[in-house]
């Protein structure tokens, strides 16, 4: 399973949400390079790269970060929030993005989105499928959709999507473990997916119980952040 550790950004800082709500900032590095180049030197080889300006904003904003990372970096990094249209995922590729994560687009644009995963391929397409309620949320979390989970994976299965980043808002910067269970249910349903969980990881044994599960990658924000895993524990 690979771990991969995420540096959210707003305002070309370093911070961590708690379930998406940007009163609940907490800034943890004035530079994100700074950061990125410390997980690269303990041996890590992904990044989960989040412009919660873009998400909010409707477009990308912090791709000069992304731009800084990818050059000074030799970190696979997958960028999302904020990519709406053909010109956002043309400025994020050009940034050095290795692969985008779209979320709200792939609800509101479907059109748009499955013309992304035949232009440029599954393997740059990430679908974010973040969960509120069991259904999916959008822009930024500040919006529930009428999107049943499992009704949106299958219909983008079937598109050609292969990677997924899934994320229980309800787990998402508490501390309080993983959404298991919900994977474990996607996983037994959909087995050729490549299923990245999200939200919540806060141990060691968290991993330990999602790589058991299947799950093909785990994103970690907060734990580290904090303390509750040391980097040494994060590499691949």
């Amino acid at each position: 399973m690979i771990i991969i550790p995420a540096i959210d950004i707003i305002d070309g800082k370093c911070v961590r949400l708690t379930q998406g709500d940007y009163s609940q900032k907490k800034i943890y590095s004035d530079n994100p390079l700074d950061v990125a180049k410390e997980f690269e030197s303990a041996g890590i080889t992904h990044l989960h790269l989040v412009d919660l300006d873009g998400a909010k904003s409707q477009h990308i904003v912090n791709y000069k970060v992304l731009e800084t990372i990818s050059k000074n970096t030799s970190l696979k990094i997958d960028f999302g929030g904020g990519i709406k249209s053909n010109d956002d995922i043309r400025i994020a590729f050009e940034c050095g993005a290795n692969q985008i994560t779209g979320g709200s687009i792939a609800v509101k644009n479907k059109p748009m989105f499955i013309e992304w995963i035949n232009t440029f391929g599954a393997e740059k397409i990430i679908l974010g499928a973040d969960v509120k309620n069991g259904k999916i949320a959008v822009n930024g979390w500040k919006e529930e959709s009428q999107e049943e989970l499992f009704t949106f994976l299958e219909n983008y299965i079937n598109s050609g999507i292969v990677y997924v980043i899934c994320t229980d808002i309800s787990k998402d910067g508490l501390l309080q473990g993983t959404a298991t269970e919900l994977y474990k249910q996607i996983i037994s349903r959909f087995p050729a997916i490549k299923l990245i969980a999200s939200g919540g990881v806060s141990s060691v044994s968290n991993l330990a119980e999602l790589k058991n599960a299947g799950l093909y990658g785990a994103i970690v924000g907060k734990a580290f952040y904090e303390g509750k895993i040391k980097l040494s524990e994060l590499k691949s």
